[in-house]
Protein backbone atom coordinates (compact mmCIF):
# COMPACT_ATOMS: atom_id res chain seq x y z
CA UNK A 1 0.00 0.00 0.00
CA UNK A 2 1.17 3.54 -0.71
CA UNK A 3 3.23 4.91 2.21
CA UNK A 4 1.16 8.09 2.27
CA UNK A 5 -1.98 6.20 3.29
CA UNK A 6 -3.08 4.51 6.49
CA UNK A 7 -5.53 1.67 7.07
CA UNK A 8 -8.08 4.20 8.35
CA UNK A 9 -8.24 5.76 4.89
CA UNK A 10 -9.73 2.61 3.32
CA UNK A 11 -13.22 1.19 3.78
CA UNK A 12 -14.26 -2.48 3.85
CA UNK A 13 -14.17 -2.60 0.04
CA UNK A 14 -10.64 -1.12 0.15
CA UNK A 15 -11.86 2.06 -1.55
CA UNK A 16 -9.89 5.20 -0.76
CA UNK A 17 -11.73 7.29 1.84
CA UNK A 18 -11.35 11.06 2.20
CA UNK A 19 -12.73 12.63 5.37
CA UNK A 20 -14.79 9.50 5.89
CA UNK A 21 -16.33 9.61 2.39
CA UNK A 22 -15.81 7.00 -0.34
CA UNK A 23 -13.72 8.53 -3.13
CA UNK A 24 -15.55 6.52 -5.79
CA UNK A 25 -18.86 7.89 -4.53
CA UNK A 26 -17.39 11.40 -4.69
CA UNK A 27 -16.25 10.90 -8.28
CA UNK A 28 -19.69 9.61 -9.23
CA UNK A 29 -21.61 12.43 -7.52
CA UNK A 30 -19.42 15.39 -8.41
CA UNK A 31 -17.60 14.10 -11.52
CA UNK A 32 -13.90 14.43 -12.26
CA UNK A 33 -11.46 16.13 -12.19
CA UNK A 34 -12.36 16.95 -8.61
CA UNK A 35 -10.49 18.63 -5.77
CA UNK A 36 -11.37 16.99 -2.43
CA UNK A 37 -10.30 18.26 1.01
CA UNK A 38 -10.33 16.42 4.31
CA UNK A 39 -11.18 19.47 6.40
CA UNK A 40 -10.76 17.58 9.65
CA UNK A 41 -7.07 17.29 8.82
CA UNK A 42 -6.85 21.07 8.35
CA UNK A 43 -8.52 21.71 11.71
CA UNK A 44 -6.13 19.26 13.40
CA UNK A 45 -3.07 20.95 11.86
CA UNK A 46 -4.23 24.31 13.22
CA UNK A 47 -4.84 22.79 16.65
CA UNK A 48 -1.33 21.28 16.63
CA UNK A 49 0.25 24.69 15.92
CA UNK A 50 -1.76 26.27 18.74
CA UNK A 51 -0.72 23.53 21.14
CA UNK A 52 3.00 24.16 20.57
CA UNK A 53 2.69 27.91 21.11
CA UNK A 54 0.59 27.54 24.22
CA UNK A 55 2.90 24.88 25.68
CA UNK A 56 5.74 27.40 25.43
CA UNK A 57 3.66 30.21 26.98
CA UNK A 58 4.44 32.85 24.35
CA UNK A 59 2.32 35.47 22.62
CA UNK A 60 1.60 34.39 19.05
CA UNK A 61 -0.58 34.52 15.98
CA UNK A 62 -1.16 31.90 13.29
CA UNK A 63 -1.98 33.56 9.97
CA UNK A 64 -3.10 31.25 7.17
CA UNK A 65 -1.31 32.11 3.91
CA UNK A 66 -4.42 31.96 1.80
CA UNK A 67 -2.64 32.09 -1.56
CA UNK A 68 -2.21 28.33 -1.05
CA UNK A 69 -5.97 27.82 -1.37
CA UNK A 70 -8.55 30.60 -1.22
CA UNK A 71 -12.31 30.18 -1.46
CA UNK A 72 -15.25 31.53 0.53
CA UNK A 73 -15.58 28.20 2.34
CA UNK A 74 -11.88 28.06 3.20
CA UNK A 75 -11.94 31.53 4.75
CA UNK A 76 -15.01 30.45 6.73
CA UNK A 77 -13.18 27.36 7.98
CA UNK A 78 -10.20 29.48 9.06
CA UNK A 79 -12.53 31.91 10.84
CA UNK A 80 -14.11 28.99 12.70
CA UNK A 81 -10.64 27.92 13.82
CA UNK A 82 -10.08 31.39 15.30
CA UNK A 83 -6.85 32.25 13.51
CA UNK A 84 -5.71 35.08 11.23
CA UNK A 85 -5.19 34.97 7.47
CA UNK A 86 -3.12 36.88 4.97
CA UNK A 87 -4.15 37.96 1.50
CA UNK A 88 -2.01 39.09 -1.44
CA UNK A 89 -4.51 40.74 -3.78
CA UNK A 90 -7.75 42.63 -3.96
CA UNK A 91 -9.39 39.43 -5.17
CA UNK A 92 -8.35 37.44 -2.12
CA UNK A 93 -9.42 40.30 0.14
CA UNK A 94 -12.81 40.46 -1.59
CA UNK A 95 -13.26 36.70 -1.18
CA UNK A 96 -12.46 36.96 2.52
CA UNK A 97 -15.01 39.77 2.82
CA UNK A 98 -17.64 37.65 1.06
CA UNK A 99 -16.89 34.90 3.57
CA UNK A 100 -17.53 37.27 6.47
CA UNK A 101 -13.96 36.86 7.68
CA UNK A 102 -13.12 39.40 10.44
CA UNK A 103 -11.07 42.09 8.72
CA UNK A 104 -9.15 42.90 11.91
CA UNK A 105 -7.54 39.45 11.56
CA UNK A 106 -6.39 40.01 7.96
CA UNK A 107 -2.86 40.92 6.86
CA UNK A 108 -2.35 42.29 3.35
CA UNK A 109 0.83 41.16 1.57
CA UNK A 110 2.20 41.76 -1.93
CA UNK A 111 5.12 43.42 -3.66
CA UNK A 112 3.07 45.68 -5.95
CA UNK A 113 -0.19 46.60 -4.25
CA UNK A 114 -2.06 49.14 -6.34
CA UNK A 115 -3.47 52.34 -4.90
CA UNK A 116 -6.93 50.89 -5.49
CA UNK A 117 -6.05 47.76 -3.52
CA UNK A 118 -4.62 49.79 -0.65
CA UNK A 119 -7.74 51.96 -0.59
CA UNK A 120 -9.84 48.80 -0.53
CA UNK A 121 -7.81 47.51 2.44
CA UNK A 122 -8.13 50.82 4.30
CA UNK A 123 -11.88 50.93 3.66
CA UNK A 124 -12.22 47.35 4.88
CA UNK A 125 -10.21 48.00 8.03
CA UNK A 126 -7.71 45.18 7.57
CA UNK A 127 -5.66 44.50 10.67
CA UNK A 128 -2.21 44.95 9.21
CA UNK A 129 -0.56 45.88 5.92
CA UNK A 130 2.80 44.27 5.16
CA UNK A 131 4.73 47.07 3.47
CA UNK A 132 7.10 45.67 0.86
CA UNK A 133 9.02 48.62 -0.65
CA UNK A 134 9.57 52.38 -0.58
CA UNK A 135 7.00 53.05 -3.31
CA UNK A 136 4.34 51.42 -1.18
CA UNK A 137 5.58 53.07 2.00
CA UNK A 138 5.31 56.51 0.35
CA UNK A 139 1.88 55.68 -1.08
CA UNK A 140 0.53 54.44 2.24
CA UNK A 141 1.97 57.45 4.07
CA UNK A 142 0.11 59.75 1.69
CA UNK A 143 -3.16 57.82 1.78
CA UNK A 144 -3.25 57.49 5.57
CA UNK A 145 -2.52 61.21 6.00
CA UNK A 146 -5.17 62.23 3.48
CA UNK A 147 -7.73 60.10 5.31
CA UNK A 148 -6.34 60.87 8.77
CA UNK A 149 -6.56 57.13 9.36
CA UNK A 150 -4.09 55.28 11.55
CA UNK A 151 -2.82 52.21 9.68
CA UNK A 152 -1.03 49.35 11.41
CA UNK A 153 1.90 48.06 9.37
CA UNK A 154 4.79 45.64 9.39
CA UNK A 155 7.84 46.02 7.18
CA UNK A 156 8.81 43.06 5.05
CA UNK A 157 12.56 42.65 4.91
CA UNK A 158 14.92 40.62 2.72
CA UNK A 159 17.26 39.25 5.39
CA UNK A 160 19.95 37.85 3.11
CA UNK A 161 19.25 34.28 4.21
CA UNK A 162 18.15 31.78 1.59
CA UNK A 163 16.59 28.46 2.55
CA UNK A 164 17.47 25.31 0.64
CA UNK A 165 14.51 25.11 -1.74
CA UNK A 166 13.53 25.62 -5.37
CA UNK A 167 14.90 28.88 -6.79
CA UNK A 168 11.41 30.11 -7.71
CA UNK A 169 10.10 29.69 -4.15
CA UNK A 170 13.15 30.96 -2.29
CA UNK A 171 12.38 34.48 -1.11
CA UNK A 172 14.66 35.49 1.77
CA UNK A 173 17.85 36.15 -0.19
CA UNK A 174 19.14 39.67 -0.76
CA UNK A 175 18.48 39.53 -4.51
CA UNK A 176 14.70 39.20 -4.33
CA UNK A 177 11.72 41.15 -5.57
CA UNK A 178 10.35 41.05 -2.02
CA UNK A 179 11.13 43.32 0.90
CA UNK A 180 13.58 45.94 2.13
CA UNK A 181 17.18 44.75 2.01
CA UNK A 182 18.61 44.27 5.48
CA UNK A 183 22.28 44.11 4.52
CA UNK A 184 22.02 47.17 2.25
CA UNK A 185 20.62 49.42 4.97
CA UNK A 186 17.25 49.80 3.24
CA UNK A 187 15.45 48.25 6.21
CA UNK A 188 16.98 50.83 8.58
CA UNK A 189 15.85 53.62 6.26
CA UNK A 190 12.33 52.15 6.04
CA UNK A 191 12.06 52.02 9.84
CA UNK A 192 13.03 55.69 10.09
CA UNK A 193 10.55 56.65 7.39
CA UNK A 194 7.72 54.65 8.95
CA UNK A 195 8.42 56.17 12.37
CA UNK A 196 8.25 59.66 10.87
CA UNK A 197 4.83 59.01 9.26
CA UNK A 198 2.14 60.45 11.53
CA UNK A 199 -0.55 57.89 10.71
CA UNK A 200 1.54 54.72 10.32
CA UNK A 201 1.73 52.43 13.35
CA UNK A 202 4.80 50.21 12.86
CA UNK A 203 4.33 47.13 15.07
CA UNK A 204 6.55 44.47 13.58
CA UNK A 205 8.97 43.05 11.06
CA UNK A 206 8.13 40.31 8.59
CA UNK A 207 10.31 37.99 6.56
CA UNK A 208 9.83 34.80 4.60
CA UNK A 209 12.82 32.71 3.54
CA UNK A 210 11.17 30.25 1.15
CA UNK A 211 8.85 27.29 0.75
CA UNK A 212 9.21 23.54 1.16
CA UNK A 213 11.91 23.94 3.79
CA UNK A 214 13.02 20.69 5.42
CA UNK A 215 15.68 21.95 7.85
CA UNK A 216 15.55 23.95 11.07
CA UNK A 217 18.81 25.80 10.45
CA UNK A 218 17.36 28.50 8.17
CA UNK A 219 14.71 29.49 10.73
CA UNK A 220 17.24 29.48 13.56
CA UNK A 221 19.53 31.72 11.49
CA UNK A 222 16.74 34.17 10.75
CA UNK A 223 15.75 34.42 14.42
CA UNK A 224 19.39 35.01 15.42
CA UNK A 225 19.85 37.70 12.78
CA UNK A 226 16.57 39.50 13.44
CA UNK A 227 16.91 39.67 17.20
CA UNK A 228 20.43 41.03 16.79
CA UNK A 229 19.14 43.69 14.38
CA UNK A 230 16.24 44.55 16.70
CA UNK A 231 18.66 45.07 19.59
CA UNK A 232 20.70 47.44 17.40
CA UNK A 233 17.56 49.31 16.30
CA UNK A 234 16.55 49.75 19.93
CA UNK A 235 19.84 51.52 20.61
CA UNK A 236 20.27 53.41 17.33
CA UNK A 237 16.71 54.14 16.17
CA UNK A 238 14.70 54.01 19.37
CA UNK A 239 12.55 51.29 17.81
CA UNK A 240 11.95 47.75 19.01
CA UNK A 241 9.20 45.73 17.30
CA UNK A 242 6.35 44.13 19.15
CA UNK A 243 6.01 41.35 16.55
CA UNK A 244 8.47 39.14 14.70
CA UNK A 245 6.74 37.44 11.78
CA UNK A 246 8.89 34.60 10.39
CA UNK A 247 6.48 33.62 7.60
CA UNK A 248 5.96 29.99 6.70
CA UNK A 249 7.47 27.53 4.28
CA UNK A 250 7.38 24.45 6.51
CA UNK A 251 7.98 21.47 4.24
CA UNK A 252 5.41 18.75 3.64
CA UNK A 253 5.64 15.19 2.34
CA UNK A 254 4.60 14.85 -1.30
CA UNK A 255 6.39 11.56 -2.08
CA UNK A 256 8.25 8.81 -0.25
CA UNK A 257 11.49 10.67 -1.05
CA UNK A 258 10.44 13.64 1.11
CA UNK A 259 11.39 13.40 4.78
CA UNK A 260 10.17 16.63 6.35
CA UNK A 261 10.03 17.43 10.02
CA UNK A 262 6.63 17.91 11.55
CA UNK A 263 5.55 21.55 11.02
CA UNK A 264 5.21 21.87 14.79
CA UNK A 265 8.93 21.01 15.17
CA UNK A 266 9.78 24.13 13.17
CA UNK A 267 7.59 26.26 15.41
CA UNK A 268 9.00 24.77 18.61
CA UNK A 269 12.53 25.52 17.38
CA UNK A 270 11.60 29.09 16.39
CA UNK A 271 10.08 29.74 19.83
CA UNK A 272 13.01 28.31 21.77
CA UNK A 273 15.57 30.17 19.64
CA UNK A 274 13.66 33.43 20.10
CA UNK A 275 13.58 33.00 23.87
CA UNK A 276 17.29 32.23 23.92
CA UNK A 277 18.31 35.12 21.66
CA UNK A 278 16.18 37.78 23.38
CA UNK A 279 17.69 36.75 26.71
CA UNK A 280 21.20 36.82 25.24
CA UNK A 281 20.69 40.35 23.85
CA UNK A 282 18.82 41.57 26.97
CA UNK A 283 15.79 42.66 24.95
CA UNK A 284 12.06 41.99 25.47
CA UNK A 285 10.50 38.76 24.26
CA UNK A 286 8.68 39.16 20.95
CA UNK A 287 5.23 38.13 19.84
CA UNK A 288 5.80 35.42 17.21
CA UNK A 289 3.72 35.16 14.06
CA UNK A 290 3.82 32.34 11.56
CA UNK A 291 2.12 32.11 8.16
CA UNK A 292 1.51 28.45 7.28
CA UNK A 293 -0.20 27.84 3.94
CA UNK A 294 1.02 24.68 2.28
CA UNK A 295 1.53 22.95 5.64
CA UNK A 296 -2.15 23.43 6.52
CA UNK A 297 -3.75 22.33 3.25
CA UNK A 298 -1.36 20.33 1.04
CA UNK A 299 -1.75 16.87 2.51
CA UNK A 300 -5.45 17.47 3.22
CA UNK A 301 -6.17 17.66 -0.52
CA UNK A 302 -6.60 14.92 -3.11
CA UNK A 303 -7.41 15.32 -6.81
CA UNK A 304 -9.58 12.66 -8.38
CA UNK A 305 -9.24 11.97 -12.11
CA UNK A 306 -10.74 9.46 -14.53
CA UNK A 307 -8.35 7.45 -16.67
CA UNK A 308 -8.89 7.57 -20.42
CA UNK A 309 -6.48 6.86 -23.25
CA UNK A 310 -3.26 4.91 -22.86
CA UNK A 311 -0.20 4.78 -25.06
CA UNK A 312 2.68 2.34 -25.15
CA UNK A 313 6.02 3.43 -26.56
CA UNK A 314 7.71 0.02 -26.99
CA UNK A 315 10.80 -0.32 -24.86
CA UNK A 316 10.53 3.26 -23.55
CA UNK A 317 7.39 4.20 -21.65
CA UNK A 318 3.70 3.66 -21.01
CA UNK A 319 1.44 6.70 -20.76
CA UNK A 320 -1.90 6.81 -18.98
CA UNK A 321 -3.97 9.93 -19.69
CA UNK A 322 -6.38 11.54 -17.25
CA UNK A 323 -9.20 14.03 -17.76
CA UNK A 324 -7.28 16.91 -16.16
CA UNK A 325 -3.64 17.97 -16.00
CA UNK A 326 -1.71 21.22 -16.00
CA UNK A 327 -4.91 23.29 -15.99
CA UNK A 328 -5.74 22.03 -12.50
CA UNK A 329 -2.18 21.37 -11.27
CA UNK A 330 0.53 23.48 -12.89
CA UNK A 331 3.17 22.66 -10.27
CA UNK A 332 4.77 19.67 -12.03
CA UNK A 333 5.27 21.75 -15.19
CA UNK A 334 6.29 24.91 -13.32
CA UNK A 335 8.46 23.53 -10.51
CA UNK A 336 9.07 19.91 -11.52
CA UNK A 337 6.98 19.09 -8.44
CA UNK A 338 6.59 15.42 -7.55
CA UNK A 339 3.38 13.65 -6.58
CA UNK A 340 2.20 10.10 -6.00
CA UNK A 341 -1.05 8.47 -7.11
CA UNK A 342 -3.14 5.44 -6.19
CA UNK A 343 -6.02 3.61 -7.78
CA UNK A 344 -9.02 4.81 -5.80
CA UNK A 345 -10.90 1.50 -5.97
CA UNK A 346 -8.12 -0.29 -4.06
CA UNK A 347 -4.77 1.31 -3.18
CA UNK A 348 -3.62 -2.04 -1.69
CA UNK A 349 -3.55 -3.90 -5.02
CA UNK A 350 -0.04 -5.00 -6.04
CA UNK A 351 1.72 -3.02 -8.74
CA UNK A 352 1.62 -4.58 -12.21
CA UNK A 353 2.85 -1.69 -14.30
CA UNK A 354 4.91 1.47 -14.28
CA UNK A 355 3.16 4.28 -16.12
CA UNK A 356 3.56 8.02 -16.54
CA UNK A 357 0.42 10.05 -15.87
CA UNK A 358 -0.27 12.50 -18.69
CA UNK A 359 -2.76 15.33 -18.75
CA UNK A 360 -5.17 16.14 -21.57
CA UNK A 361 -3.72 19.57 -22.42
CA UNK A 362 -1.97 20.24 -25.72
CA UNK A 363 1.51 20.60 -24.24
CA UNK A 364 4.28 18.00 -24.13
CA UNK A 365 5.07 19.28 -20.65
CA UNK A 366 1.59 18.40 -19.39
CA UNK A 367 2.76 15.49 -17.24
CA UNK A 368 1.49 15.05 -13.69
CA UNK A 369 3.66 12.10 -12.61
CA UNK A 370 6.55 10.25 -14.19
CA UNK A 371 7.02 6.51 -13.63
CA UNK A 372 4.20 5.75 -11.18
CA UNK A 373 3.83 2.14 -10.03
CA UNK A 374 0.19 1.06 -10.35
CA UNK A 375 -1.98 -2.04 -10.45
CA UNK A 376 -3.58 -3.03 -13.76
CA UNK A 377 -5.88 -0.24 -14.93
CA UNK A 378 -8.57 0.31 -17.50
CA UNK A 379 -10.32 3.37 -18.94
CA UNK A 380 -12.88 4.70 -16.50
CA UNK A 381 -10.87 3.88 -13.37
CA UNK A 382 -10.55 6.70 -10.85
CA UNK A 383 -6.99 7.78 -10.11
CA UNK A 384 -6.32 9.69 -6.89
CA UNK A 385 -3.31 12.04 -6.90
CA UNK A 386 -2.39 12.61 -3.27
CA UNK A 387 -1.42 15.75 -1.37
CA UNK A 388 -2.62 18.28 -3.95
CA UNK A 389 -4.31 20.68 -1.53
CA UNK A 390 -1.84 23.54 -1.97
CA UNK A 391 -1.54 25.63 -5.15
CA UNK A 392 -3.76 23.39 -7.25
CA UNK A 393 -7.08 25.20 -7.34
CA UNK A 394 -5.44 28.56 -6.61
CA UNK A 395 -3.19 28.31 -9.70
CA UNK A 396 -5.75 26.63 -11.96
CA UNK A 397 -6.45 27.99 -15.44
CA UNK A 398 -8.81 27.62 -18.37
CA UNK A 399 -6.03 26.70 -20.78
CA UNK A 400 -7.39 25.00 -23.92
CA UNK A 401 -10.78 26.35 -22.79
CA UNK A 402 -11.18 23.60 -20.20
CA UNK A 403 -13.50 24.39 -17.28
CA UNK A 404 -11.94 24.37 -13.82
CA UNK A 405 -12.92 21.52 -11.48
CA UNK A 406 -15.31 21.58 -8.57
CA UNK A 407 -14.10 21.61 -4.96
CA UNK A 408 -15.61 19.44 -2.23
CA UNK A 409 -15.00 19.49 1.53
CA UNK A 410 -15.33 16.21 3.42
CA UNK A 411 -15.43 15.64 7.16
CA UNK A 412 -16.99 13.04 9.46
CA UNK A 413 -18.45 11.09 6.55
CA UNK A 414 -20.20 14.10 4.98
CA UNK A 415 -19.35 15.90 1.74
CA UNK A 416 -20.16 19.51 0.85
CA UNK A 417 -19.76 21.17 -2.53
CA UNK A 418 -17.90 24.47 -1.90
CA UNK A 419 -16.96 25.47 -5.47
CA UNK A 420 -19.15 24.53 -8.43
CA UNK A 421 -17.61 23.01 -11.53
CA UNK A 422 -17.30 25.54 -14.31
CA UNK A 423 -19.41 25.03 -17.42
CA UNK A 424 -18.65 25.78 -21.05
CA UNK A 425 -21.00 28.76 -20.70
CA UNK A 426 -18.79 30.09 -17.90
CA UNK A 427 -15.84 30.10 -20.31
CA UNK A 428 -17.48 32.66 -22.58
CA UNK A 429 -19.33 34.64 -19.90
CA UNK A 430 -16.91 37.58 -20.08
CA UNK A 431 -16.24 37.40 -23.82
CA UNK A 432 -17.44 40.32 -25.91
CA UNK A 433 -18.31 39.62 -29.53
CA UNK A 434 -17.31 41.91 -32.34
CA UNK A 435 -20.04 44.24 -33.61
CA UNK A 436 -21.87 42.93 -36.63
CA UNK A 437 -20.47 44.79 -39.65
CA UNK A 438 -22.67 45.74 -42.57
CA UNK A 439 -21.78 43.77 -45.65
CA UNK A 440 -20.39 45.81 -48.55
CA UNK A 441 -21.74 44.67 -51.92
CA UNK A 442 -19.09 43.21 -54.20
CA UNK A 443 -18.33 45.34 -57.24
CA UNK A 444 -18.26 43.84 -60.75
Amino acid sequence: MNEQLSEQELNEQHHLMIGGVDSLALAKEYQTPLYVYDTGEIRQAIADFKRVFEANHVAYQISYASKAFATVAMYQLIAQAGIHCDVVSGGELYTAQRAGFPMAKVSFHGNNKSEEELMMALDAGVGCIMVDNFYELDLLTRLSAARQQVVTIMLRIAPGISAHTHEYISTGQEDSKFGFGLNSGQADQAVRQAQAAKYLNLVGIHCHIGSQIFELHGFEMIVDKLVSVFARWQNELGFYPQIMNVGGGFGVKYTAEDQPLAPTDFVDSIIKETIAQTKAHHVPMLEIWIEPGRSLVATAGTTLYTLGASKEVPGIRKYLAVDGGMGDNIRPALYDAKYEAVLAKDPTLPAQQVASIAGKYCESGDMLIWNQSLPATQPGDVLAVLDTGAYGYSMASNYNRNPRPAVVFCEDGQSHLVVKRETYADLTRLDVALPVAEKTPLSN
